[in-house]
């Protein structure tokens, strides 16, 4: 044959064709050889993983040659060889191992497919397809890993929205931390919940505002937008300014910060605080953001929620009183006068240092200062609350 001929060839001979295609189990078995030469993790694979490795090579080799038989079905064949592939390898290897494998898969065919030609025309056409093949490849390798990566993403999206949805409602404890570990919730953290306004209707938007804010202070966080409102667990140690920080991911107005709670087995707690103190907030218009919905207590219990109330005689009417001495009615008769040190000496027939020194003491066992205003309207409102819960034997 000239030279002219060959150079015009287009196609490989059905006896280079043939032999191509007897040629791919012993391709298949020398690529595999020797990705256990080279890759140690691939030694470590169980026998039927790399049996399954050696299985789409096979596949791999004869969809190349069906390709070189028509070349005009060049996409569709290297989608079907090596697209669907991944799809099922990608449970054990991963994206970059997997080009690992398809990069050694080409240079043994590379080296050994020519050595099929007939001669210097066939070599170089084989050469060429190589080359075109891997592309293929390589584009289908990615593609897949990208579905399969943007399968799981909402799989994950999903699973997250369940395990927030189940903190709100109080689920069992045991469901709620087996679908959070399985999104790599650390159990044993601590959780704070803030709940507020989303900052868009666009979700995607939402999550990447959260989880960027989160990730810069080094926190987890779960997420869920339930209808107008953004629910955000946070992970950690509430201290510092992380609350403030996260709750720039919200949209306008109130955004509400339940206690920090030991693990996330009691967020639920948290939630049910945060809940509570959005829907009272309106009652606190000059309220922080975030405030905790310990510091809305008074709003509350107003609007109607057992556990503020509890938790004003709790920690201030059950205290002021057990205190014993005359704590209480200093406190009562300090409001009582609107504030002023002397009205309220007066009134009790002692000093005005007698009246700072139970201040004082009232505040160290309350946490709350009669002199500020904020403070003395929580100190009103859980003497009051302190008062109706004992003349109905609550207390």
């Amino acid at each position: 044959m000239s030279s002219s001929a060959a150079s015009s060839r287009t196609t490989l001979s059905r006896t280079t064709l043939r032999d191509l295609r007897r040629a791919s189990g012993d391709l298949a078995a020398a690529a595999v050889a020797e990705m256990e030469r080279r890759l140690p993790w691939f030694r470590r694979m169980p026998a039927d993983q790399r049996a399954s490795v050696l299985m789409l090579i096979q596949s791999g080799v004869n969809g190349f040659v069906s390709w070189l038989h028509d070349p005009q079905q060049a996409i569709k064949l290297t989608a079907e060889a090596f697209r669907s592939a991944p799809k099922d390898i990608s449970r054990w290897v991963s994206l970059r191992q997997t080009v690992e494998l398809v990069r050694i898969a080409l240079e043994l065919f590379e080296q050994r497919l020519p050595q099929v030609a007939a001669d210097e025309a066939e070599r170089a056409l084989l050469t060429e397809g190589v080359l075109r093949y891997g592309r293929e490849i390589a584009f289908s390798a990615a593609t897949s890993y990208a579905a399969a990566a943007e399968a799981r993403g909402a799989w994950d999206a999903r699973l997250e929205a369940l395990v927030v949805d189940g903190i709100v409602r109080g689920d069992a404890e045991e469901s709620l931390l087996s679908r959070a570990t399985a999104l790599g919730w650390d159990p044993a953290a601590e959780a704070t919940v803030l709940v507020g306004n989303p900052p868009s209707d666009d979700p995607p938007a939402v999550v990447f505002e959260v989880r960027s804010r989160a990730a810069r202070s080094g926190r987890q966080v779960l997420l869920s937008v339930q209808g107008s409102r953004l629910v955000v667990v946070l992970g950690g140690e509430s201290g510092g300014d992380v609350l403030g920080r996260i709750s720039e991911a919200f949209g306008a107005g109130p955004v509400v910060a339940g206690p920090t709670v030991g693990s996330l087995a009691e967020a639920h707690r948290s939630a049910g605080d945060a809940l509570s103190g959005l829907r009272a907030v309106v009652g606190w218009p000059a309220a922080p953001r975030p405030v905790r919905s310990l510091d809305l207590l008074p709003e509350r219990a107003l609007a109607g929620d057992p556990e503020a109330e509890w938790q004003l005689v709790d920690r201030i009417a059950r205290p002021l009183e057990d205190a014993g001495g005359s704590l209480l009615e200093t406190v009562d008769a300090f409001l009582e006068v609107g504030g002023v040190l002397e009205a309220c000496a007066r009134k009790l027939f002692v000093h005005p240092n007698t009246v700072r020194y139970r201040l004082r003491r009232a505040t160290e066992l309350t946490g709350r200062n009669a002199n500020d205003p904020r403070d003395a309207l929580v100190l009103r409102v859980a003497l009051s609350v302190g008062r109706l819960a004992r003349a109905r034997g609550l207390w």
